[in-house]
């Protein structure tokens, strides 16, 4: 397991989430990782709220940083659903990962997205593959 500083420091190369979306590492361990972003402007669709995409973003995001904390193997996502529950514009979203199952080669993980008033957004099932680091 890495420290939360090294987590930070590594995942700002993780372009698209941390410069473009805004997200910032709240917690990490093992197989957990909670994430949050603070809404603005461009996160919006044309009627105002925010778009899909970038809450998927988060919870992608967290998924990342919950399941790339093991020294022999890297994690990437190969399949994800995710089920929308209420539009709106918000000031915040919080992303939290949690292993459901892993296995040798394939994971299984749940990402909850809540608001700033703790509110249940989306839930985003995520399947992953881990990759041999060389």
């Amino acid at each position: 397991m890495y420290s939360l500083e090294y987590l930070k420091e590594f995942f700002k190369n993780d372009i698209f989430a941390t410069k473009m979306l805004g997200a910032n590492i709240l917690e990490a361990s093992n197989d957990y990782a909670k994430c949050e972003f603070l809404v603005n402007e461009n996160h919006k669709n044309a009627k105002g709220i925010v778009m899909g995409g970038a809450i998927f973003t988060l919870a992608d995001f967290t998924f990342a940083v919950a399941t790339n904390q093991h020294e022999e193997y890297f994690t990437v996502s190969t399949n994800a659903n995710i089920s929308y529950f209420r539009p709106g514009a918000w000031l915040k979203l919080i992303a939290e990962a949690n292993k459901i199952k892993d296995g040798r080669s394939v994971c299984f993980y749940e990402v909850l997205v809540f608001d700033e008033n703790e509110t249940l957004i989306a839930k985003v099932s995520i399947t992953g593959t881990h990759v041999k680091k060389n």
